[in-house]
């Protein structure tokens, strides 16, 4: 049987002709300097990838606030991170308490219980962040080698904000602690070595603004020497993080990198060294700040309250009657807006992470935000809005 030759079009015709604005959860827009670089190939071994391999290696040390050099990538999204980082430090019978907040935490504790461990988890109410005394309770009484948390529930915008006070309890009970910051690094502040973080996670497509499946993460030196001691092999070849220090830390060859997706994070983390992060966690906080302000203005309700908000991702509680598809949709084919829906919750998401907190953006979003909804049959003040967001803005003088 022959297979005939298929008809397809070419992406010009179906791509938008005006590109979408992505406000959502994740991919966000990226630099002109991160969008050249990714349209560069180099060979993946030799001097020149030596060099920008030790420099991103440098830049990442900085950005997770480490001194551990043991900072690794993998070919793969930031949930390819999560399962290097659980791969390595847990097998067959490690006990792992897993702190639940939703869909990606919850993603951990199935990643745990997939490589042989005993799994404890520990399921949050809706809406709440975990508290610190709870976790203290929990480890005198399950004894976990290993604890599993994301600072931001990117699924439903909650934010763990005692992670440093888990930190300390996971240090004095001598656990291993692993942290999901796909959506946080760089966003907001996380100290890896003052707050005792054995394994930090993250991807390029969110926080960094750089572009999907190049992934990395930073293990501590603790967390080192149990990867190294470990008696079995790790199953996944690919994910091995020793074997991926033959490329990350020797300059040799694991398997093909994906050189255009690190020539691309190399942009993306230069961009957040030269601005430096105390000001860029001042502007996304500020930024962040006026979207809520502004969308509570046009008098649609906030999905968490403070302090267990995600400043983040922003959570829209849906009035009575709309589903996040149709709202989706509307703005996406209406307003060249894509935001983002949820994993379940009556809510849409908009995203404030790196390139997404600039002022023009906010402006766009509120305005498509508010008309999307007038459109939809939902009473909203648009003008008291935008009024909004510009006082919070000019307030704060970002």
């Amino acid at each position: 049987m022959n297979i005939a030759v298929p008809k397809i079009r070419p992406l010009s015709q179906i791509l938008p002709e005006e590109p979408l604005l992505m406000m959502g959860a994740g991919p966000v827009p990226i630099p002109q300097a991160v969008a050249n670089a990714n349209g560069i190939v180099i060979n993946h071994l030799g001097e020149t990838m030596g060099t920008i391999v030790q420099q991103m290696k440098s830049m990442a040390g900085y950005i997770f606030q480490t001194q551990s050099p043991w900072i690794v990538g993998v070919a793969g999204p930031g949930s390819a991170a999560m399962e290097m980082a659980v791969a390595n430090l847990v097998w067959d019978s490690t006990r792992v308490l897993s702190i639940c907040n939703g869909f990606f935490s919850g993603r951990l504790a199935q990643m745990a219980e997939r490589a042989g461990a005993d799994v404890e988890q520990i399921l949050i109410d809706e809406g709440q962040s975990v508290q610190a005394e709870d976790i203290r309770r929990l480890v005198e009484q399950h004894r976990p080698e290993v604890i599993t948390i994301v600072q931001g529930e990117t699924s439903n915008t909650t934010y763990n904000h005692e992670l440093a006070k888990i930190g300390a309890i996971a240090k004095e009970y001598n656990c291993y602690l692993i942290v999901d910051a796909v959506c946080t690094l760089s966003t907001m502040p996380l100290q890896m070595d003052e707050w005792h973080i054995d394994a930090v996670i993250t991807g390029g497509q969110k926080g960094l603004s750089s572009i999907p499946g190049v992934s990395l993460v930073a293990f501590s030196e603790k967390a080192w020497q149990r990867i190294n001691s470990r008696e079995s092999q790790i199953p996944q070849w690919t994910l091995d993080a020793k074997l991926a220090s033959n490329f990350w830390h020797k300059n040799s060859y694991h398997y093909t990198a994906p050189v255009s997706g690190l020539l691309a994070l190399y942009e993306a983390m230069r961009l957040i060294c030269d601005e430096t992060l105390p000001k860029r966690f001042r502007r996304h906080l500020t930024c962040s700040k006026a979207l809520q302000s502004a969308i509570q203005a046009l008098d649609l309700e906030l999905y968490i309250d403070q302090p267990n908000r995600l400043n983040s991702v922003i959570g829209i509680r849906l009035p009575e009657g709309l589903e996040a598809k149709t709202v989706c949709e509307h703005i996406s084919k209406n307003y060249r807006v894509e935001i983002a829906g949820s994993f379940g919750p009556p809510i849409v998401r908009i995203g404030q992470m790196g390139e997404q907190c600039r002022e023009h953006n906010l402006f766009r979003t509120i305005h498509a935000l508010g008309s999307t909804f007038k459109d939809l049959g939902v009473n909203v003040d648009i003008p008291r809005g935008m009024a909004e967001l510009e006082n919070v803005l000019q307030r704060e003088k970002i």
